[in-house]
């Protein structure tokens, strides 16, 4: 599904008005209609009193037909009007004149009034301000937005929550309304998605208000959000006649004394995947460990027992998978750096692969083509140094992938996906899988699908949706606390039958 910048969205607003010969109002009704639809269909007429803040432009126009839809229905409302400008939108206006020959008559909040009184009880909608807020709220808006944070009523907020800029983080962190859901129209925000900007959205869905197909499909999207439907067609099915080298032969490099099983889980992960093959290349100290836990996977030794010192390969495999617990003595990131030097597979790169590449930035230029990064932030921040906010950090983020030609995986909440130029948002996840060896997995599943012959592209927006699928597959079992890595990785199997048949995943999906 695509995600649009704040223009894009104006510009097919523009060409529907355009293309259907309709007028503006006629789309903003359209829009409303849709916001009381969903309100009315929860509601069914519950005596509950519902107060709406809008704004004087667009979005404070959809509050005005929504007001006047909901008080034909018998809905208990009260409008306010925050009259944060002299200027006024034509639709606002209008549809303002139409809620008065109704008999209902908004008042008017403005710089000295007195903040309006709001029960816990009260469903607050939020109009204030839509996608085009391009300066930080006044002051003493700033003030009524706080105010209805703390009033602990439920807020609905149209579009976008209000102090929300749609290409920045936001000015100032409280003058920005915190909604229990957002209904927005026709297409995703990409603020939906970011640590900075995220934190303000609960739950949102999206609401078809009838923009015009050919704009929306013709339109190019920098970003993506990547549910089932888009996973779907990248899935590649196991043929009859085959065998384990049809699927590949990873090679997972890793670990150091203390921390074999960062290797174990990336290799039960690997295979549980599909890999065809998996070695694992260790110190000496994980070879019993690696041979009992797991029977499946064969195992060479570095001459250290310690720590990782000389990399010596007998066969050339299809992916290599590394980093993971490796960590970043001299001797090590040596043999990394010679790796790179002879290898052209593919890699997976991660956790201290990652730290080793930062504290040497002259390998950047070694790693093999098509190869795949997957750091969480703050050894992102060890690749690309500091950034001012999420947006700065993506750019600069875009800038790396392009320049040394890889996938880049940023994790986090909503892992995105950085290709070129082009980002691709996942949708599956939960706080659960915020614990120990959850990266190492996604590492395993990744290299897996790469050695099956995904696309490294592919390889990584697949693997990261189904690791996050399986981490909700797990904590809807036993909640989040319990979630484990290990247990992630059991649950990859149900994953893939999800995919293929799932019961509820789009409710997943919704945010």
């Amino acid at each position: 599904m695509k995600i649009f910048s704040a223009q894009q969205i104006y510009d097919a607003d523009k060409f529907t008005i355009e293309k259907q010969q309709i007028s503006s109002d006629v789309l903003m009704e359209q829009a409303a209609t849709k916001l009381f639809e969903w309100i009315h269909a929860r509601l069914r007429g519950t005596k509950v009193q519902i107060q709406l803040f809008c704004g004087i432009g667009n979005n404070g126009g959809d509050g005005m037909v929504l007001a006047r839809l909901l008080h034909e229905h018998g809905y208990t409302i009260k409008v306010h009007v925050v009259n944060y400008s002299d200027k006024r939108s034509k639709d606002f206006l209008l549809n303002l004149e139409r809620l008065k020959e109704v008999k209902v008559w908004p008042d008017f909040i403005n710089e000295d009034s007195d903040l309006p009184e709001i029960s816990p009880n009260d469903i607050v909608v939020d109009a204030i301000f839509g996608i085009g807020l391009n300066r930080p709220p006044d002051g003493w808006v700033g003030n009524l937005i706080q105010h209805i944070n703390a009033s602990q009523a439920f807020v609905l907020s149209v579009d976008v929550p209000s102090g929300l800029p749609m290409d920045r983080s936001p000015w100032n962190p409280v003058h920005v309304i915190e909604a229990s859901y957002v209904l927005s129209f026709q297409v995703p925000k990409l603020v939906f998605f970011l640590p900075e900007t995220g934190v303000y959205v609960n739950e949102w869905e999206l609401l078809d208000i009838g923009l015009d197909t050919e704009i929306l499909d013709r339109t190019d999207a920098t970003y993506q959000l990547v549910g089932r439907q888009e996973i779907l067609p990248l899935y590649r099915p196991r043929l009859k006649f085959s065998h384990k080298g049809t699927y590949g032969h990873s090679m997972i490099i890793g670990g150091s004394y203390g921390k074999i099983g960062a290797v174990q889980l990336a290799s039960n992960a690997c295979l549980t995947t599909g890999s065809g093959l998996v070695t694992v290349f260790v110190p000496e100290c994980g070879y019993q460990s690696l041979q009992s836990a797991i029977p499946e996977v064969m195992v060479l030794t570095d001459e250290d027992e310690r720590n990782i010192s000389k990399i010596t390969l007998p066969f050339v495999p299809d992916v290599i998978g590394i980093g993971m617990g490796i960590g970043t003595e001299e001797k090590t990131a040596k043999a990394f750096g010679n790796l790179l030097k002879e290898m052209k597979a593919p890699m997976v790169i991660d956790a201290d692969g990652l730290n080793i590449l930062a504290k040497n930035p002259k390998m950047l230029k070694d790693i093999p083509k098509n190869s795949i990064l997957t750091p969480h932030p703050k050894e992102l921040e060890r690749l690309l140094g500091k950034w001012n906010d999420d947006f700065d950090k993506l750019e600069k983020a875009k800038a790396f992938a392009l320049q040394h030609d890889v996938v880049l995986v940023i994790k986090g909440a909503h892992t995105i996906i950085l290709y070129g130029d082009k980002g691709f948002v996942n949708t599956t996840g939960n706080p659960g899988m915020a614990t120990a060896g959850s990266g190492d997995v996604l590492t395993g599943m990744i290299t897996g699908m790469v050695a099956q012959g995904y696309e490294p592209l592919h390889a990584a927006i697949f693997g990261v949706y189904l690791h996050g699928l399986a981490g909700d597959i797990c904590a809807s079992q036993q909640g989040y606390e319990a979630v484990k890595a290990s247990e992630i990785c059991k649950m990859i199997g149900r994953g893939f039958m999800e995919i293929l048949s799932p019961p509820e995943v789009e409710d997943r999906e919704k945010g």
